[in-house]
């Protein structure tokens, strides 16, 4: 199948379309579509797989997970001034998917065990060049946003942002870490 801009559709789009066009309730007047046959369940790749896990393991998460929030101005200022430095860093370059997000789990875990406040996480910027045997390009620039945004990294961390131009710019994020509480306190 085809979307309006000439490009194919994936059996996993394909699937969340019909399934939100079965959600829709017609205008009146308007007749409803006629419902589609089911389709053939899609062939698990390794992304799928991992969206998979990592939507089980946001529901193992508690419901309530804290909110994020952007980064403090005042804060994103002394960063540019140089008056607060980055206290810890990881790279994510030519890591795969799962690889990246394990790293960067226990990256997070380990730093706010340490009392580290602010960390850098480079992801690259990807690349204009066309993927190679149909690999996306900057997939981990993506996917590292979305999986600090999981409950079940929400408890280690106050917010994030896109890196100061000297810090990485669109290629890395910002991180800002919660403070360890104590057992007793």
């Amino acid at each position: 199948m085809r979307s309006r801009r000439g490009k194919t559709l994936s059996e996993a789009d394909i699937a969340l379309w019909r399934q939100v066009a079965r959600s829709v309730k017609p205008l009146p007047g308007r007749a409803p579509l006629e419902p589609e046959p089911p389709p053939a369940p899609p062939i698990p790749t390794e992304t799928s797989v991992l969206v998979v896990a990592g939507m089980a393991t946001a529901k193992a998460a508690s419901p309530g997970a804290p909110p994020l929030a952007p980064l403090e101005r005042r804060l994103r200022t002394q960063l540019r001034r140089g008056r607060q430095e980055v206290e810890a860093a990881i790279d994510l370059h030519g890591m795969r998917q799962d690889e990246a997000h394990l790293a960067l789990r226990g990256f997070l875990r380990r730093e706010q065990a340490r009392g580290t406040r602010i960390c850098l996480v480079v992801t690259g910027k990807g690349g204009p060049a066309p993927a190679l045997f149909g690999a996306e390009r900057g997939i981990l620039r993506r996917m590292v946003p979305h999986w600090l945004g999981l409950p079940e990294l929400r408890p280690l961390i106050l917010g994030f942002e896109e890196a100061e131009q000297r810090h990485g710019g669109s290629g890395a994020l910002c991180v800002r870490l919660r403070r360890l509480r104590e057992p007793g306190a």
